[in-house]
């Protein structure tokens, strides 16, 4: 993840979806505000996610297309603090 200004400039996708929405979320989350960031990445991948969203989990009681965007949202929050560089000083000194 590239960020400049407390935004995010570019998102380098390692894995995403099968359907294809992980690249558009990417690519529509440019400029965006690192404090909004997390949230924006879930409801962009609800909006882009192919899953059907009658398909209701009876074990999470989610729709497919709700639970897609909440892996998003925290899978993005987790790139977040490696790239402000945050995930160093969260364990202590040594990192651990």
């Amino acid at each position: 993840m590239d960020l400049h200004q407390d935004r995010i400039a570019g998102i380098r996708v390692v894995r995403g979806a099968p359907c294809g929405a992980t690249w558009e979320v990417a690519e529509r989350l440019k400029g965006t505000p690192l404090g909004d960031a997390a949230i924006r990445a879930g409801l962009e991948t609800q909006y882009f996610c192919k899953a059907n969203p009658a398909g209701w989990d009876p074990i999470y009681g989610k729709s497919p297309v709700h639970f897609a965007g909440e892996i998003h949202s925290k899978a993005l929050k987790k790139a977040l603090t490696f790239a402000t560089g945050r995930h160093r000083t969260e364990r202590g000194p040594g990192g651990r």
